[in-house]
């Protein structure tokens, strides 16, 4: 019942502490077995005066042992639980990692980044407690009800045949409700990876909603899902009531008959006082390991339909392992490239580029004309491409992608800080990096006197860096990048939404850089890229034109109106702010 045998051999070291678990737990039993026992002993003594001081010390003494021993023994088992659990989560999410590892920089053509997160981090917590509470509970509540049974046969067989008969009601309950619980949360959890995966997409794209005036219908849509979200986790919640109430009903009832049967037996002359009081003392003991099993179940079911998650990601198809290295020498050429994120909608239409090597070229145009979508597919970000990208010569495609991140650096408008210190986040770019070429980085950038006036290079930098402005954080990633030392740079709007001067700081270092490597700037602000050596215009998956800046603004065309629209608008707001 609910052992996935896949799921248990790909963390065989918890087979160990679920052993020990197991093991501690009957060693309870047994101490609790002889507490009662002792106690039954003694309380059936009490009507014929035989429970002198003696038979009363050895009486504490015995229970004073067992609740030691059981003491002992639990605390044994809650450790045993949480180093099964700590060794399943390890597990699982190195092989996650190893997994997105293999799937590469593309891996979000295949799963949502949302499935991942909540798989990563919840659906391997729900799968904590099936190796560290439900499968130890699951053994355990198979070997309790046989060693209270052929314990109590040296008492009275009868009553404890009718107890066992009754224990399998419990599983059978259970049983009863597996399918439809199954059913129940594997829709819960695809509504909720659903939920997950809108709520993430519209936080990241509030900004374009915004502008859009589309976050009002977001906002209905985002309703209607946290609501079908609601009504299926009501629908968990009664089932689980519903069941436990069941389980409940079984295990009191069991107990009931207990007490029943040791009365029957004793007015019938089949057993003692002592073997009644014994009887009735571990007719609980029956059914309370399978009872806490079905308390583990709902959350064992909910760990498997979250391993079916875990599954499906661990299985997604990976391509053939890439050898070819990228050229260190050659500019990047692409031909009558398309690309299409859904069948039926195409975004780039036989686009053909060239960004020679050395040279600075930038890529323009309004927002969803295809820009970022060519930075994506040249970082191997987006893959199933159609027509040809080369690099030095060799197609991208041919190229491992260890040696694409080696040879293109790639700075957008969101780059990603680490908790930690500046000096780790800028090591990310060159491991081996020595503090004196840290601080030439910085300077560089334009951020060395910030990080001295506080703790230098240990100066702290929060998840994202939270505790930075946008500029210092962009700076801080370009210094990172220029660590990394790639022959070609790729700047997808990596100076949006920073303050002018960190703007102008950021610019003047591309404009250096450009004398020394392969650049290629997109930008939506056309005066960041007047200085490139060639400009494509891209209008709607196509390149509308192309040449210097001054030739487009001669030609009049596409560029030539972006840019004075632009320029009246730059002349409006600092009028604005004259005034």
């Amino acid at each position: 019942m609910m052992i996935n045998k896949r799921l248990i051999s790909m963390v065989s070291e918890s087979k160990k502490y679920m052993a020990g678990n197991v093991a501690f737990q009957w060693c309870s039993l047994a101490g609790n077995i002889a507490m009662m026992t002792a106690i039954a002993s003694l309380l059936a003594a009490l009507p014929d005066g035989g429970a002198d001081s003696g038979r009363l010390g050895l009486t504490a003494g015995i229970v004073l042992a067992a609740l030691l021993v059981r003491c002992v023994c639990t605390l044994a088992a809650s450790r045993m639980s949480f180093l099964s659990s700590r060794t399943v989560k390890r597990a699982l999410r190195e092989k996650i990692y190893q997994k997105l590892l293999r799937l590469g920089a593309s891996y979000s053509q295949q799963v949502q980044t949302s499935e991942v997160v909540q798989v990563t981090v919840e659906g391997v917590e729900q799968l904590e407690t099936y190796f560290g509470a439900y499968l130890p509970q699951f053994f355990y509540a198979m070997l309790a009800p046989l060693t209270l049974f052929a314990y109590l046969c040296f008492v009275n067989v009868p009553a404890a045949a009718a107890l066992l008969v009754c224990v399998p009601l419990i599983p059978a309950a259970i049983a009863a409700v597996q399918t439809w619980a199954k059913k129940l949360l594997s829709k819960y959890w695809g509504q909720y990876t659903a939920l997950g995966d809108t709520f993430l997409e519209n936080l990241q794209g509030l900004t374009t909603l915004k502008i859009y005036q589309a976050d009002g219908f977001k906002n209905d849509e985002m309703n209607v899902q946290a609501e079908n979200f609601r009504r299926i986790t009501m629908k968990v919640l009664t089932m689980q009531l519903n069941s436990i109430t069941i389980m409940d009903f079984i295990a009191y009832g069991g107990a009931a008959l207990g007490l029943v049967m040791a009365c029957t037996q004793y007015a019938g002359g089949h057993v003692d006082l002592a073997g009644c009081l014994l009887i009735i003392l571990l007719s609980a003991d029956f059914f309370i390991p399978m009872r806490q099993l079905g308390s583990f179940f709902h959350v064992a079911m909910n760990g498997m339909a979250a391993s079916d998650k875990i599954f499906h990601l661990l299985d997604l198809p990976e391509s053939d392992p890439k050898t070819m290295r990228c050229p260190s020498q050659g500019g990047i050429i692409c031909k009558e490239l398309r690309y299409a994120y859904k069948a039926d909608r195409e975004i780039l239409h036989g686009v053909s580029l060239s960004f020679p090597q050395g040279g600075f070229t930038a890529i323009v145009g309004e927002s969803g004309c295809g820009k970022s979508t060519v930075a994506a597919i040249l970082m191997g970000r987006n893959q199933g491409y159609g027509g040809s990208v080369t690099i030095g010569g060799a197609e991208l495609r041919e190229i491992s992608e260890d040696s694409l991140m080696e040879h293109i650096t790639y700075i957008s408008h969101q780059s990603y800080l680490f908790k930690g210190t500046a000096a780790e986040n800028l090591r990310m770019g060159r491991p081996d990096a020595s503090d004196a070429e840290l601080w030439a980085a910085l300077e560089r950038v334009k951020l060395a006197d910030f990080l001295r006036s506080g703790r230098g290079l240990d100066t702290a930098v929060a998840e994202k860096g939270g505790n930075l402005s946008g500029g210092q954080r962009q700076r801080l990633a370009l210094a990172r990048a220029l660590l990394h030392d790639s022959p070609v740079y790729i700047f997808d709007e990596a100076t949006s939404n920073i303050d002018a001067e960190s703007e102008n700081d950021i610019m003047a270092e591309i404009h250096a850089l450009a004398k020394q490597k392969t650049i290629l700037l997109i930008s939506h602000r056309l005066a960041n890229a007047a200085d490139a050596d060639n400009i494509y215009v891209m209008d709607q998956g196509v390149v509308a034109e192309s040449g210097t800046h001054s030739a487009l603004l001669a030609r009049n065309g596409v560029y030539a109106k972006l840019w004075n629209a632009q320029q009246e608008l730059e002349q409006y707001m600092k009028g604005g702010a004259v005034k």
